[in-house]
């Protein structure tokens, strides 16, 4: 399954075949107190120079997220979104949960964007989809029901499947849905790894979707995160994952090594560009 994302000239590619495209996470307030500030004085430099690291160390998609407390998510996302296209060819992931500004940002952004999302509850399905139909994006289907987050991986399948029949419906077609199966926190739950990993494995044998997810959710509250991370970000990438949301600084090696492994990277050329470039 192939999804086709798009940036003001530039295409990139999301295959279950691989190779892993990675989303970058840092254009997010939560615990960057700078950028806060710095988006309250819509002051761009700090998301460009955030942008311009990630699509250095390995991101080829941008998640843009300037949700915060006190901020007017409509004006500020799309003043954004400019700012980063009118400097980077890059696809972008709108991320809010705010209808009115995710619509705000599609009718501004270049190119085909993905939308950071859609879930299994009535209320979503029927304010997000409409947009990603009218915009042609593509959307991220969140493993999330009316009952809530489920911990039994048939029953997160029976959400995807969900999400799907309702995107295909509104005209959105099957390989324009990337499915997000939940990374849940180990130290809350320590069987959460598992049932996410099984969930992406019944995705991809059922479904045959892009799969997605914020991979350092898992070791939310433990010490070590950046190896927690990247052995679940192996083990995810073995079980589905296409196209993860991270910080590409942490976990880009740890990507071209699993792909390097998989078979997907002939000649180790990617693996070695990479660990020449940063002298790995």
């Amino acid at each position: 399954m192939k999804t086709i994302l798009k940036g003001p000239t530039k295409a990139v590619e999301i295959n279950t075949e691989g190779p892993v495209v990675i989303i970058g996470e840092s254009i997010n307030p939560t615990r960057r107190k700078k950028l806060i500030d710095t988006l309250l004085e819509k002051n761009f430099e700090y998301v460009l120079e955030l942008a311009g690291k990630q699509i250095e160390t390995g991101a080829e998609v941008l998640d843009v997220n300037v949700g915060f407390p006190g901020v007017n998510d409509v004006e500020l996302l799309p003043e954004t979104i400019i700012a980063i296209q009118s400097n980077f060819d890059v696809p972008v992931c709108i991320d809010s949960p705010k209808p009115d500004a995710i619509k705000a940002a599609l009718s501004v952004a270049k190119g085909k964007c993905l939308i950071n999302s859609v879930n299994g509850e009535e209320k979503s399905l029927s304010t997000i989809l409409p947009l990603a139909a009218e915009h042609g994006a593509a959307v991220i289907g969140l493993l999330l029901g009316d009952e809530g987050i489920s911990y039994d991986p048939l029953k997160r399948l029976k959400t995807a499947e969900k999400i799907l029949e309702r995107t295909l419906k509104i005209g959105i077609p099957m390989e324009d849905v990337i499915i997000d199966p939940m990374a849940m926190a180990v130290s809350a739950d320590p069987n959460s790894a598992i049932v996410s990993l099984e969930t992406m494995k019944l995705i991809c044998d059922n479904l045959g979707l892009n799969i997605t997810q914020g991979a350092s959710n898992i070791s939310f509250g433990l010490p070590g995160r950046e190896v927690i991370n990247n052995v679940y970000m192996a083990f995810s990438i073995l079980n589905g994952l296409s196209c993860p949301i991270a910080n590409p600084v942490k976990v880009t090696a740890a990507v071209r090594a699993a792909d390097l492994l998989l078979g997907r990277d002939y000649y180790a050329m990617r693996f070695t560009e990479y660990c020449q470039i940063w002298r790995i």
